[in-house]
């Protein structure tokens, strides 16, 4: 798909090139009765309020109508949020999105009854249930978990009021979402040949990884000096996200939003700080790898701007999408022959929403509902980190279908914690495999350059996000407002602390807390980090061991959330609750450092 200056419109892009979104619902009318019968339902549970605790079959007949609905939902949910994200200025989609989430919120309010309600019957008694009625051993383990959360869960009434309040929580969020989805405009810039071209989120990366400097640095001027225009909006947004986060820790009786965010996968708060605490211990690998890019690229003075920009510049490893189709089926051969079934399916039956187009969500997801495939969006752009998103987000898909074919509805969604465990260890399968079949010198340094750049993008970015998080909420449970020139400050002196003294630390920089989205979902992307690092570990294991540690694998990719994640992931070989993975992932970066500078 040839990239020109227009992106095309949303109905100028080819039927094979979109997801199989009528895998999910054929038309809009199938959406609207699925909605209805989820109304309809959510009046039906609202029966069994007050009896859970009368026998074990009113206990077993809310949780399978209870999953029931969340299915039904799901689909609706997913449906009309996809549909959005194909084009964020269909109005007609802007509605649907809004309905789901606001039905989202009603279900959660009309069932919030249940937890509570659980947790008031006697502990002998759900014993004595599990014991009697076969169904209800399928529920053993989340109920279990309820039970583990007895201390913040409130009462009937209070569960109902926040339950409500769910929908102006989102409200940061979703603010956010439509200013940078649909609202903020970017400059245009000339590119390396003269041409006008207009910046937008699919094109930035491309243009900071330009060989022209020049396209480097007003791309990333003209990207801060939007965001810069609406700094104090986007401050506020920012900021009503942590209150609302707090505020929800607070009422739950937790020490923090950290501590609440964590809890939620029974996470211990030492899983965070050690990461954090790892990463610094490790700081000067990252320094010597911002050295060594300023000796690499010859420059007097390195910027922010030249972060990107292959290390070795005269090498193209940009391949079309059938190319690097082709590329990750041999890539991901050592994880077998099921994975290889599923991963042409994929390929076959339009999964994935390939190519940017006017209004598309920026970014790339795996997404889906309970009973239909997964589905994929990308913005593909033929070059190599369009290849490893690709791989990244297969993975994300393939651990979402193996969790829905194995496990019931109640555990098949996995907890976020896992979720870039499998991601990752595609991206290091598939540079494993490209490595391997590379004999030209240049070429496997630009590969290493390019795990060179996953590491600094995952494992220390995503941490110094982390990091920045903390940081910022602490600072709001202080009692501090955070302004925009507190948050410009706050990253200003993170990335001089990440970086070092061999770069200028660019003013506009400062600004990059306002165009991150994960951050609308607190304490969430330290998971990419210590995925990443995980992934690692695993990847080689499968490398080194073959196919006992395949099966390994496959069963965790499997166990969607039917244990905690740290010991799904002590079953598949790795042990998050130390540092030594991280340890270990910097290690390897240490090594591809070594390697760089002596090939280069």
């Amino acid at each position: 798909m040839s990239e020109d200056n227009r992106l095309p419109k949303r109905n100028e892009v080819k039927k094979e090139y979109t997801w199989a979104i009528e895998d999910l619902f054929a038309s809009d009318e199938d959406w609207k009765a699925e909605y209805e019968k989820v109304r309809v339902l959510m009046e039906k549970a609202l029966q069994y309020k007050g009896r859970l605790g009368k026998s074990h079959d009113l206990l077993f007949g809310f949780l399978q109508l209870s999953d029931e609905i969340s299915i039904l939902l799901e689909r609706v949910y997913v449906y009309a949020n996809q549909k959005y994200h194909e084009d964020t200025a269909n109005s007609v989609y802007q509605d649907l999105s809004d309905k789901a989430g606001a039905l989202y919120v009603q279900v959660h309010s009309a069932l919030s009854f249940s937890t509570p309600e659980i947790l008031s019957i006697p502990e002998e008694d759900i014993i004595q249930f599990l014991n009697e009625n076969k169904g209800l051993k399928q529920y053993d383990f989340y109920i279990r978990d309820i039970l583990r959360q007895k201390p913040h869960v409130l009462g009937q009434e209070l569960e109902k009021l926040l339950a409500d309040a769910g929908e102006i929580a989102k409200a940061p969020g979703n603010i956010f979402s439509m200013f940078n989805n649909a609202d903020i405009k970017f400059p245009e810039i000339k590119d390396e040949n003269g041409q006008n071209i207009r910046i937008t989120h699919g094109r930035y990366v491309r243009l900071l990884e330009s060989r022209d400097r020049r396209v480097r640095k007003e791309a990333f001027e003209g990207v801060y000096s939007a965001y810069s225009a609406f700094k104090n909006t986007l401050a506020a947004a920012f900021g009503s996200n942590v209150k609302q986060e707090l505020y929800y820790a607070r009422a739950r009786k937790y020490e923090s939003s950290l501590m609440m965010a964590l809890d939620k996968s029974n996470i211990a708060p030492e899983v965070y700080t050690n990461l954090i605490e790892a990463v610094h211990d490790n700081m000067e690998l990252m320094h010597r790898y911002v050295s060594v890019r300023k000796k690499l690229l010859g420059l007097d003075e390195l910027h922010m701007y030249d972060l990107y920009t292959p290390l070795v510049q005269d090498v193209s490893m940009d391949m079309s999408f059938d190319e690097a189709k082709a590329l990750i089926i041999e890539g991901l051969k050592p994880m077998g022959g099921e994975y290889a079934r599923i991963l042409r399916e994929g390929f076959e039956g339009r999964w994935i929403d390939i190519y940017e187009n006017e209004n598309k969500r920026s970014g790339a997801y795996s997404w889906g509902a309970y009973g239909t495939h997964p589905f994929i969006l990308l913005n593909y752009n033929n070059t190599l980190n369009s290849v490893f998103t690709l791989a990244h987000e297969i993975g994300h898909a393939i651990h979402s279908y193996l969790s829905d074919h194995t496990q019931p509805y109640i555990y098949a969604g996995y907890k976020i914690f896992v979720a870039e465990v499998a991601s990752t260890c595609n991206e290091a399968l598939l540079m494993d495999y490209m490595l391997k079949n590379t004999r030209d010198k240049k070429e496997r340094a630009y590969l290493i350059n390019h795990y060179l750049e996953k590491f600094k993008g995952t494992l220390f970015r995503q941490t110094m996000f982390a990091e920045f998080e903390m940081m910022t909420h602490k600072l709001a449970q202080d009692g501090e407002s955070l302004t925009a020139d507190m948050l410009c400050r706050v990253y200003h002196d993170l990335n001089k602390a990440y970086f070092g003294d061999d770069i200028v630390i660019d003013s506009e920089i400062d600004m990059e807390w306002a165009r991150i989205p994960h951050f609308y979902d607190a304490f969430y992307v330290y998971q990419y980090a210590t995925g990443y690092s995980a992934a690692i570990a695993l990847s080689r294991r499968i490398l080194k061991e073959g196919a006992p540690a395949v099966e390994d694998y496959i069963r965790f990719l499997s166990s969607g959330s039917s244990d905690y994640p740290i010991e799904l992931l002590k079953k598949a070989g790795v042990d998050m609750s130390t540092k030594q993975p991280v340890n270990e992932a910097l290690k390897t970066f240490g090594e591809l450092l070594d390697e760089m500078e002596a090939l280069v």
